[in-house]
């Protein structure tokens, strides 16, 4: 598995999908008021978070450290965060995108981490890491609570995603229909914890 071609989206939807990451964690510290060099280490930390880690623990290359256009792009949508009205970005819109985003980016880790020879489970965690961890990193950074600990749909979303993925690998499916049955479920089912406020039960068992 190693020496199979490493799993890539065409470069213009890569971009896309790192500048809505990206341009949720510059907006986040626009409305905390902060200086345009945090607004662009939001943006840079939360375009590229998930993927900087899930390379580091499977032994890959940092993916944005070689390809001279993530930093830019990063760059520009902090430009565009600081200089653009607030009301612009306000609604469901970003949700959405964001939603997107986490979807096919769950499925991109975990079909990597399957082509450097992870195991399923742990390319799943992979697929979540990849998702996930910018915005968990956005929120600590930011003091706010982080989607770990808000009970609505997003982490699970992207498990979903992950592991529809692994499962298409394993029962060698068409990698086309896999990744795109995938994410669209991914997506699907974080649409409807957006759009129905649906969240996974909390922790209510006494103590004792």
């Amino acid at each position: 598995m190693p020496g199979e071609a490493i799993p890539t989206l065409p470069p213009l939807l890569d971009l896309l999908g790192i500048a809505v990451f990206a341009l949720s964690g510059a907006l986040l510290a626009a409305r905390l008021r902060q200086t345009f060099v945090t607004l662009a280490f939001f943006a840079l930390v939360t375009g590229v978070g998930g993927g900087t880690v899930r390379d580091l623990l499977i032994g890959a290359p940092v993916f944005w450290v070689r390809d001279p256009w993530v930093a830019p792009v990063c760059l520009g949508i902090a430009l565009l965060a600081w200089f653009t009205p607030r009301r612009w970005w306000e609604g469901q819109l970003l949700e959405w995108a964001d939603a997107a985003g986490l979807a096919v980016y769950a499925v991109i880790g975990t079909g990597k981490a399957l082509t450097y020879g992870l195991p399923p489970v742990p390319a799943v965690l992979m697929g979540v890491i990849t998702g996930c961890v910018g915005g968990i990193i956005r929120d600590v950074l930011a003091g706010r609570p982080s989607i770990l600990m808000r009970p609505e749909l997003y982490v699970t979303a992207s498990a979903l995603a992950a592991s529809l993925c692994a499962l298409g690998e394993m029962l060698a499916l068409p990698r086309e229909l896999a990744w795109t049955v995938a994410a669209l479920a991914g997506f699907g089912l974080r649409g409807w914890a957006i759009r129905s406020g649906l969240a996974l039960p909390a922790y209510g068992r006494d103590k004792g």
